[in-house]
């Protein structure tokens, strides 16, 4: 698979995540780059390589990745397996570059020129639709398990 068109559908399920659950799937960061966004620090696992990703996913061969094992499903829900399933039935048969346009009229992307742009939460909420009450309550929540995390892992 184009590692453009991964990027693209990973980015996806997190957005949509996000606007059903208040929470997004991975903890990667959002930016928006010239073919649309993506997910930061898988797009440096992709082009960089190493850590446990290189077990699962191959490093890239003109613009291709490919799956080398099947990953583990054990930190997935139920839940978070049927949207990663539905996102890859809507957008799964798109192309690389029908992806890149898609995204490109998400209104949270902005065309960077050249560099990458930070997607907050709240862009992702707002363009999402949610109120500001409730991009409140759910920025809230992501602050509070972000202070529980930082305390169990210190």
């Amino acid at each position: 698979m184009s590692y453009m068109k991964l990027l693209k559908l990973l980015y996806l399920a997190d957005r949509e995540s996000l606007l059903r659950w208040g929470r997004p799937l991975s903890t990667d960061r959002h930016v928006s780059m010239d073919n649309g966004p993506v997910l930061s620090q898988t797009f440096n696992l992709i082009n960089e390589g190493g850590s446990i990703w290189s077990t699962y996913i191959s490093a890239p061969s003109n613009y291709e990745v490919a799956a080398m094992a099947e990953a583990p499903r054990s930190e997935l829900s139920r839940a978070e397996e049927k949207l990663i399933a539905s996102i890859f039935e809507k957008f799964g048969t798109w192309s690389r570059w029908q992806l890149r346009d898609y995204v490109h009229r998400l209104p949270e992307w902005l065309d960077p020129s050249g560099s990458a742009i930070p997607i907050g939460y709240e862009d992702i909420l707002k363009a999402g639709g949610k109120t500001e009450e409730e991009i409140d309550s759910i920025l809230a929540e992501l602050r509070n398990i972000a202070h529980l995390q930082a305390c169990i892992t210190a």
